[in-house]
């Protein structure tokens, strides 16, 4: 990170993310430029839940798919509430419907460096 504040200090961050150690790892990462981390969830009904009992957060980082389930429900959601959508996914591009396709993605597998990079983007920061 350079000497620049990050555009995510002071933001909250969704991180939904069935890998422990990738969650931990970008949890650590995001905290580290200031950013307020709502999660990690680990399953949709979990992120689910964390998104009914809190306010919207401005940035989510979504893994694609939680243990065999597809996370479409919740980014509908978060879309509807008008909150920046990042995704992450192993999926080939073709896998993923035609309606998510505008959305950003990082390939797994991918940096936690580099995922916070793209949800600085989102925020229209650094790259």
């Amino acid at each position: 990170m350079t000497s620049t504040a990050s555009p995510l200090a002071g933001t909250s961050v969704l991180v939904v993310e069935d890998e422990y150690m990738i969650a931990d790892d970008l949890v650590r990462e995001l905290r580290g430029v200031g950013a307020r981390v709502v999660g990690p969830a680990a399953s949709l009904p979990q992120a689910m839940t964390l998104i009914a009992d809190l306010p919207s957060p401005d940035v989510a980082i979504l893994d694609i798919n939680l243990r065999e389930t597809l996370v479409y429900p919740l980014i509908d959601r978060l879309l509807a509430a008008d909150v920046r959508v990042l995704i992450t996914s192993g999926y080939d591009e073709a896998m993923i419907p035609e309606r998510y396709r505008a959305l950003p993605r990082c390939e797994k597998p991918a940096s936690t460096e580099c995922l916070r990079e793209a949800a600085e983007r989102l925020l229209g920061g650094a790259g």
